[in-house]
């Protein structure tokens, strides 16, 4: 179902209410992360970004800094953001290393949350307690969370489970991509609904295609590696996993969460009040100048201001325990 024009006459005024009182209120512009971090605060904003990446230049593609990061945040009312790394071989261009995330970061811990990773590839981890040992010191360096865990294999594979019962260890969540490539699953999540119950004391984050086609009841094995256009079928693993589960969270970023409330806006709106203390909003931003739809998108829908306040900020902070 496409917004209707009642819904984009809303969103319309909605932007318009928001720009007028952005004009009332104290300029948020770039300046505002220095003046911020020299103040040892900053504005309040509208959201919390649970997934955004730094780059460096690879081929055509430019470099996104931690000083652009923090310009296209005040350019957008993001007040903090989680910057998270990428090192298995499936993952991207190049590995975003935990210790490069941390190193990019350290100037600007307020507002860039840095998160790091371990590939359950890597040989010499030393079991269990190395693996702790490990992701103890990323901790102590800063580190709020795990992720952006993109490794190719099945979601519940033993090596994975031993990396989860870790992060479980030293309280982190982890943030993980699903798709046809990387932590496969079947229709219906069975993969992660075993990672889910033997992990109870772990809080989860799905993200990517495989996760959020699975709101759709009628979901097919192609379909968990693509963008499903028709309308949601009920009974969705996302929302029986959420009823069931109280350590599994959504997150809106990329193409794939805006497709998941773009397909069927009656659907899911009613989804974003139904599951509002579970869902984060995010962006995947990942180049300087990307388009990012969740923005128009979630402000063209009608929510409680509660709900929306949830969604945008609150519960990235309750979850991550960040000061605003």
């Amino acid at each position: 179902m496409r917004i209707d024009e009642n819904c984009t006459r809303r969103s319309f005024h909605r932007r318009a209410a928001a720009v007028a009182a952005a004009c009332a209120a104290p300029a948020w512009t770039g300046a505002s992360a220095e003046a911020g971090e020299q103040q040892g605060k900053f504005p309040a904003g509208r959201f919390v970004d649970i997934h955004v990446h730094l780059g460096q230049p690879w081929n055509s593609r430019g470099p996104l800094t931690p000083e652009m990061m923090l310009r296209w945040m005040d350019a957008h009312q993001i007040s903090q953001a989680v910057v998270l790394s990428l090192i298995s071989p499936e993952s991207w261009f190049y590995p975003i290393t935990p210790q490069w995330v941390l190193e990019q970061t350290a100037a600007h811990r307020d507002r860039l949350i840095p998160f790091c990773s371990v590939d359950p590839r890597t040989i010499n981890l030393g079991g269990r307690k190395g693996m702790v040992d490990i992701l103890k010191r990323y901790v102590d360096a800063g580190a709020k969370g795990f992720g952006e865990h993109k490794w190719g294999g099945p979601i519940d594979d033993p090596r994975n489970l031993e990396v989860f019962q870790a992060c479980g260890e030293v309280s982190l969540p982890i943030l993980f991509h699903m798709d046809d490539a990387r932590n496969t699953d079947q229709p219906g999540l069975p993969g992660l609904e075993k990672v889910l119950r033997e992990n109870p004391n772990v809080n989860f984050i799905g993200h990517a295609q495989g996760w959020w086609a699975s709101i759709s009841g009628d979901v097919t094995a192609t379909q968990l590696g693509g963008y499903p256009r028709t309308a949601i079928a009920p009974g969705g693993a996302i929302d029986r996993l959420m009823e069931k589960y109280p350590n599994i969270f959504g997150d809106l970023s990329a193409g794939s969460g805006a497709n998941a409330i773009r397909r069927d806006t009656a659907f899911g709106r009613e989804f974003l009040i139904r599951r509002a203390d579970r869902l984060l909003f995010g962006t995947d931003y990942l180049a300087n100048g990307q388009g990012v739809p969740q923005f128009e998108l979630l402000d063209s829908i009608e929510l409680p201001d509660e709900v929306r306040h949830k969604i945008y900020r609150d519960n990235a902070r309750r979850l991550l325990g960040l000061e605003p």
